[in-house]
């Protein structure tokens, strides 16, 4: 994990951040392909972590899965850094396209430097279901209220919290299988401090190893 950071720059962002991704692809025009979509999940920690980007390519939805430490990932860009009130955005499949459309050659925001990060509080109206998930039965605070959709919901909406989900917060393995404790956290971020300060350094090193190797043209 700690090599891979001193290869590539993994900036800060959040589900509800838009990003661009380059990553090698033999198969396509110059061996890379870009990808910019919205964050709608990040699962996972340490060399097991994953994110989720979405958008809207020709009317249709595309979603990409990357590995954070994929070796194939040759850069991670943020284009607007923000939060937003849920934990996961997966209700964007079954949103009006526009909250999912994002240009292909956007421009990153300016960002102020020690600002805290915005946090988006846009509220979701969703598509008649059917829906990909039961979303009437989970605590939700980025959609809008779901009302009375049809009879067969009815009852759900008046259960709308599960009991699986009212003891998610009591749930102490859960929480430590989705994060690191901060503890063990401290000696970890400690090289990646490390690893950061010499970053710059070492990519100077290498531009300098690649134009001594670069081969010379014969005239």
């Amino acid at each position: 994990m700690l090599k891979r950071r001193a290869v590539i720059d993994i900036p800060e962002f959040y589900v509800g951040s838009v990003l661009a991704v380059t990553a090698s692809d033999p198969y396509a025009p110059g061996k890379q392909n870009r990808f910019v979509g919205i964050c709608i999940g990040r699962t996972y920690t340490g060399l097991r972590a994953t994110f989720t980007l979405r958008n809207i390519v020709d009317k249709q939805g595309v979603e990409i899965m990357y590995d954070m430490y994929n070796p194939t990932i040759l850069s991670i860009e943020v284009l607007r850094l923000e939060k937003r009130l849920d934990e996961h955005l997966y209700y964007l499949r079954d949103a009006p396209p526009e909250y999912s459309t994002f240009p292909l050659d956007m421009e990153p925001e300016f960002i102020i430097e020690g600002e805290p990060v915005r946090l988006n509080p846009i509220k979701i109206k969703l598509n008649p279901p059917p829906w990909f998930a039961k979303w009437e039965q989970r605590d939700l605070k980025g959609i809008e209220p779901l009302g009375e959709l049809h009879w067969k919901s009815r009852r759900t909406l008046r259960t709308k919290i599960q009991p699986m989900q009212v003891l998610d917060k009591y749930d102490l393995m859960k929480q430590y299988r989705r994060s690191i404790p901060e503890e063990d956290q401290q000696e970890i971020w400690e090289d990646v401090d490390k690893h950061k300060t010499n970053f710059p350094a070492r990519k100077q090193i290498w531009k300098r190893a690649l134009q001594k190797a670069k081969p010379k043209s014969s005239s």
